[in-house]
This record gives C-alpha cells, structure tokens and sequence, in this order.
C-alpha cells in the first residue's frame, strides 16, 4: 500500500507532504467480521520518519509518468474488484433492493439520532425470520396448562381464588422479564344476590294466591345490575325482546303494559332486551335459552335444560355508579348513576322453568319464525284469559368491591409511547373455560414468547402492552374503568386493541370482528397460518367477517352474545382500531356453555374432540404475526383507505329516501362530497408515503401518527363522552351515528307521525360535518386542506 502511495503522489508530479502519512486498515463489516472494505487515514507525521523517504525521493519524468499511470490503473482496478467482492459477500443478505424480497424483509429501524445513544442493530430480520422465531418459542403445553387452572372453579371479582389470580399473573408477568409488570386498581360498586334473602319466581292463581314456586336452580346465576323489588302480573312471549318484536306484539293486539315478559337469549344484549321491555312498560323481564339457539342435549354436549345463563343488564360499559369517572380511590364522585340501570326487575332462568310458564300461556299463536324447540311448548303470545300470573322477587344489593386490572409491557425501541394493546378477561361467575381461561393463557403465551424473542434479537418498534381486566362480566368494568382514567392520553397513544376474549368458543369455524383498518391485514395473517384440524387448508379459508365477507364466502352474522353487544371493544371509546377472533359453528350458535356454570375445560376440551390446545395455539399464531406487523413495520399497516369504501356503502342506503329528502330542501350531496374528500385525502396520503424516503423517521412518525388517528377521527364531537361512550359515527350506538340517522328518516313511511323533523335535520347537519372533519384531519396540517366541500 505503501508503494501505492508513492506512485500516486509521483503520477500527479506532487511533492509529498512532510507533516503527514496514511495509513490503511481492515474494517470491520457488519456482524463484527473484518471484511468490510478498507479504510484510508491522513496522519500527522514527525518530521524525522520521513528521512529515509525524501532522500529517495525523485522527480519523475514523463516516460516514469506513464508507467505510474498504468500501475495506478491496474491497482484501482484490482482493488475495486476485491472490495466489491468483499462487500458482497458480507451484505448480500442485508440489502432488500438486491434480493428483491423488499415486501417481505422487516428491515430493523434505524435513526441518526438514536444510532450514537444505543448499540447499532443487528442483522436484518426477514418475515419469514420472524414467523420462525415466534414459532420456535410459542408453546402449546403452556396454554393448555393454564387453561386448566384458571378454569378449576368460578373466579368473581373481589373472591380469595381471583385474589391469587390476580397474583399468579402479576408474577408470571415478572417472570417472563417484561421491562414493567403492575397492577391498576380501583373500587367499584358490583350487584351481588342476597345470601340471606334470595330471589325467586312464583306462579299465582286467580286469586294471587302462590300456585307453584318455580326454581331459579342456580343461586349465582343471575342478572347484575337488575332493578330490586317485584314485579307482578301476567306473562306475554315476546321472542329475542328486540324492538321489532315488540312492534310485531303491538300489530297484534298484545299489550306487553303492566305483565311480565318471557323472551329467548339471542340477537342481542341482555340490556337491550330489558330497555326494550321497559320501554314497552313492562313490570319485568325473564330471559331463558332456547334449544332452537343452544343446543340442550347433554349426550351431546349440549347444556343442561336446568341451567340459566346469566348476564349484566346495564345498557353500557363500567361502573354504572360512576358513568364516566374513573374509579380510583382518590376520585371524587358526583352523586349520579347511569342512565343505562335499567326501571324493572330481570332474571335468568333455565329452559325447563321457561317451558313450564310458556305451556300454560293462552291467546294468539306466536308466529313461526318465533317457534323455539321446547318440548310440548305450543308457543302462544298470552297473556290470554285467565291466563299465567307470576310473581318475580329480585333482591340483588349493590356491593362496593376494589378490582384489578394486571399489566405487562415490552417497550418499544423508536416509538414507545405508542401502544399495541393486547386485552383478555380474568374473571367468571363459573369455571369459564371459555369465558376467561382461553384469553388468559393466550395473553401469557403471547407475552411470555415476544420477550423470549425480544432478548433473541428481534426488536420492537412500538411498545407491546398486554393487560388482563377484571370484572368483565359486569359489562366491561375493568377495561372501562381503566379507559376513562387514561382516556385523554390514550387516543394519542393506542395503535390498535387486539381482543382475546371469547378467542375459541367450541369449534373451527372461524370468526373475525375487526375495524376496517385491520381487515385487510387479517387476511393476509389467516393466508399463512395452517388450520389446526383440516389438513392442506389455512385459516383463512375457514373465516368468516361479519361485516365484511372475503370474496365470495357468504356473509354471515356475528355469533350472539348473550352478555351483551359492545363489551368486545373495550378501546372504542378512545378511538383505536379494534380486533376480536372467535372460533364459533358455522350456523352461527353460540357456544352453549359460555356464561352457565358448565363452562368448564371438559366441555369446551369434549366439543373440539380433544383439539382445544391446537386450537388456541393457531389462534395464537394469528395473533402473534398481527402484533409483529403491528409493532415492527416502519409504517402502520392500516388501511386507512378502507372506510372510504365504507362510507360510500352506509350514504348509499339514504339513496332510497331521495325524495324525501328532496320534498323538503334536504339532499345527500354534502354526505357524498364528504366521502369524496376523505377518499382524495387518503390517496394523497397514500402517495406522500409512496414517495418518501423509507429511512426518514421523521417522515415515518408524521404518517404513523396521522394513519393511527383514523380511527378517532370518526369519533363524533358533538356528543359528550359520559353519556355517549360510543361515539364512533360509523361503529357506535346513539343518534349521532348514520344507523340512527336512517332509522329517523325510515320514520317517514312506517309512523310519520314519530319524525320530528327539526331533530332529524340538526342529526343530519352533525352527522355530515364529523365525516367533513375525519376528511380535513387525515388531510394532514392546516395548509394541505384541500377540500372541494
């Protein structure tokens, strides 16, 4: 190198320096290995080592000249190959546009800023690097062993068994080496039946005298938050207890007013069904489950026609006695309660009992699609003459109760103050095999294999938090507690909420409830996870999305719930993207133990012939690559273009009620040029990612934080969180949503007596202008508004 040197100075006729030398070395390429190319270093030089050199020093002539010019060629050329061969062979796996697997390499994060305060990245992790990895330290015998215990026997909130519980998780959090592991807890009011004074149900003569005390089998089966008191009067049949039923009663001539109500598990939420009821003006309500819904044959794992099937009533999310506070010890409560508690009395009780009260009703024949298959049941509305008396006596007391929700996290390495939430139920009234055991050992698994990952080499981007609630079963208590006491950071700072609840509900058929944000993503997830019981086939051949079916499967409803319709989305409030799975039948029952006492691993483990492990293993497997997306991509994987699609769907069903609209001043226009800012909006979005610089995380934080707000642009600003929790125009309940919107404008030929058509205007003028601000919003800053509105 030296002799280089010499030749290069004398082909440029250059004097050398005599305060200077250079030096050539090895430098170490990535991985650490010392091939990396070579290094050139100018030195100052003490005058006395160069000596030697200038007495045989020369000026050279121009025949020398040429020479030099040829060795220097030739030596470039050399030197250039070598290097290009060197650097090949140490990056050849490490350069995306070279391989050509750019779409599949998750490139570790890199940041100049970040780059002098931490050790550099290792070697860059492919997809298929990280499915191996999450493979490899994902167990099944874990799953399953935790399901067993959390399923031993009921769990309710503030009992010894949830109490070590509650500790078990706690600790298996810190075990696992998560970089935080802690509790949140706060002190709730919960409704508990009387020990001393327990509910019943009589049948009445004429008279009022006590004809038959009909039991309630189950002394924990009941429905919290139901009103105390009584409630006597004749009965009325009245199917799933939905509005339309109760329409369906009223064209008939039956007046539900001043009687009890007998209606099916079904369709909708427990709080639905009595809200409906009470509107009606109804004294009660009995819910039981019909074996047309759940299949009630033992011998073949059906339930038991003496158990009932408990649920919460309140017509909302949290502590009812706190709407829309935290709960925390040093909050200080304003004396009002939920405008969701419901006026009258509910209970649960078992289809025998049901069969025996609906055998006596007299009066006009149910229509046919209101048939159950209770046996020698002849399905009539009542109350009839004389009819069925019945006396309910519910004595449930409010019970201050301190819960606790349990944390772990993995902190992201570039943005850590944004959180992929993963959430599971802890508690059940029963053993909750299914309720509460599955998402348990999922959260665990899940947690425990991406910190094995994490200190394996794989890095997060964005932090993983993984948190089991508590109290669930009263209507999402936990969750929402812990919701409204973050609320006003979370909507900066939640990616998306991944659900596990209710995750394998007793057989293969695959479900999947989600924001249009994540479907896509899901779907390419289901394409490369292998069905655990059908040979040659992914789970994505099997799914069904109940809103949105993929490509010509047939869509098909989501499973009922009996506890209730908006508990699977615990962040809604907050405006994060929402996900649930559930294996469910392919008819769309429910699992016929969920919520009973039979909710046991021998049941769920007995209806999936043995594969409940397998099962939850390939469920965990879907989550796991969604949470690797979701915390490792340089950009959110979103797709925040899909609700322009959406929108389109939803304004398309006022087109109908055109003229209408049309007969006094209204039009659709400004709904449809809403839509068509969003949708102009999501393109130039989608064009500045396509041509900024991937590296740039500058860049890649702004479009994150734009792409995760989506879902909180929807959120309407003209209702207040307390009374309206689910504010989402498109997704929520109450009458800022467009669904409430057509219901009103459906006023106008079913009882056009009913529209009120100043309220209807002021829903619509709300309504169109909280898509105009989801459109400006995703526009980006205030000089990029490029509206046409």
């Amino acid at each position: 190198m030296e002799t280089l040197r010499s030749l290069l100075r004398r082909a440029g006729g250059e004097r050398p320096s005599r305060h200077s030398y250079t030096i050539y070395r090895n430098v170490e390429g990535p991985g650490g290995e010392g091939t990396g190319g070579l290094e050139l270093k100018v030195v100052e030089r003490e005058e006395q080592t160069l000596a030697g050199d200038m007495a045989a020093l020369v000026v050279p002539g121009p025949q020398d000249r040429t020479k030099a010019l040829t060795y220097v060629v030739l030596s470039a050329l050399l030197i250039f190959t070598v290097a290009f061969l060197l650097g090949y062979v140490a990056l050849r796996g490490s350069c995306p546009s070279c391989a050509g697997l750019r779409g599949d390499l998750l490139a570790m994060a890199s940041d100049e800023g970040a780059a002098e305060e931490s050790p550099g990245p290792g070697p860059p992790l492919y997809w298929a690097d990280l499915k191996e990895m999450f493979q490899k330290y994902l167990r099944e015998e874990s799953i399953e062993s935790t399901i067993r215990w959390v399923s031993e026997g009921p769990h309710c909130p503030g009992s010894p068994r949830m109490d070590a519980l509650t500790h078990k998780v706690l600790e298996s959090f810190a075990s696992y080496r998560l970089d935080q592991a802690w509790t949140d807890t706060h002190y709730v009011g919960l409704q508990r039946p009387d020990r001393m004074n327990p509910n019943f149900l009589h049948q009445l003569d004429p008279q009022g005298g006590v004809l038959e005390k009909l039991p309630l089998e189950d002394p924990e089966m009941y429905c919290p938050y139901s009103a105390p008191g009584n409630a006597t009067g004749g009965l009325v049949y009245a199917n799933y207890g939905r509005q339309e039923d109760f329409d369906a009663l009223g064209q008939k001539g039956v007046n539900p007013q001043g009687h009890l109500v007998i209606v099916r598990v079904g369709e909708i939420s427990y709080a639905e069904k009595v809200a409906n009821a009470d509107t009606a003006q109804a004294r009660g309500v009995l819910i039981y489950p019909d074996p047309w819904d759940i299949p009630q044959d033992p011998r073949k794992a059906g339930l038991s026609q003496n158990r009932a099937v408990y649920g919460h009533v309140h017509m909302g999310t949290g502590d009812p006695y706190t709407p829309g506070f935290p709960s925390f010890n040093h909050t200080q409560f304003p004396p009002i309660q939920s405008s969701g508690l419901p006026r009258i009395p509910v209970h649960p009780i078992s289809a025998s009992t049901a069969a025996r009260l609906l055998s006596k009703l007299t009066g006009l024949a149910a229509p046919r699609d209101w048939k159950g298959r209770l046996a020698d049941v002849p399905y009539r509305l009542g109350p009839g003459d004389p009819g069925v008396r019945v006396h309910l006596q519910v004595n449930n007391v409010k019970t201050p109760t301190m819960i606790s929700n349990v944390f772990g996290c993995i902190e992201g390495r570039f943005e850590p103050d944004h959180y992929v939430i993963i959430g599971a139920q802890r508690d059940a009234l029963g053993p909750g095999a299914a309720g509460s055991g599955v998402g348990t050992a999922l959260l665990l698994e899940l947690a425990r294999t991406f910190s094995a990952m994490v200190r394996n080499g794989f890095q997060l981007r964005r932090t993983l938090l993984f948190a089991s609630w508590d109290a669930e079963d009263f209507g999402r208590v936990g969750s929402t507690e812990w919701l409204e006491g973050y609320l006003s950071m979370l909507h900066l700072k939640a990616v998306a909420y991944i659900s596990l609840d209710n995750a394998v509900l007793g057989d293969d058929k695959f479900y999947a409830k989600t924001s249009p944000l994540l479907t896509s993503l899901i779907e390419n997830v289901l394409k490369q996870v292998d069905s655990p019981n059908r040979s040659g086939q992914t789970l994505y051949e099997q799914v069904t999305f109940p809103d949105r079916a993929p490509h010509s499967q047939p869509a098909a409803p989501a499973p009922p719930s009996p506890a209730g319709a908006p508990h699977s989305r615990p962040t809604a409030p907050a405006g994060a993207p929402h996900s649930l799975f559930f294996p469910s039948p392919q008819d769309a029952r429910p699992y016929p133990f969920l919520h009973t006492q039979d909710d046991t691993y021998e049941n769920l483990n007995g209806l999936l012939f043995g594969r409940l492990p397998a099962v939850a293993k390939s469920v965990a497997e879907v989550v796991g690559q969604l949470l690797i997306r979701l915390s490792h991509d340089h950009l959110l994987p979103l797709d925040f273009g899909a609700y322009g699609d959406v929108l389109l769907q939803r304004i398309a069903e006022f087109n109908p009620y055109s003229s209408e609209l049309k007969s006094r001043g209204l039009t659709l226009q400004w709904m449809y040029s809403a839509r068509g800012d969003y949708t102009r909006a999501a393109e130039k979005l989608r064009q500045d990612i396509y041509s900024s610089e991937e590296k740039n995380e500058r860049l890649n934080r702004m479009h994150n934080v734009r792409i995760m707000r989506v879902e909180f642009y929807f959120l309407s600003p003209y209702v207040a969180a307390p009374e309206t929790p689910f504010r989402h125009v498109l997704l929520g309940r109450g009458p800022h949503t467009l669904r409430a919107l057509l219901e009103h404008l459906r006023l106008l030929r079913e009882a056009p007596g009913r529209f009120d058509e100043g309220q209807f205007r002021r829903q619509l003028a709300l309504a169109t202008w909280t898509l105009q601000g989801a459109a400006n919003a995703l526009s980006g800053e205030v000089w990029d508004i490029d509206i046409n509105f």
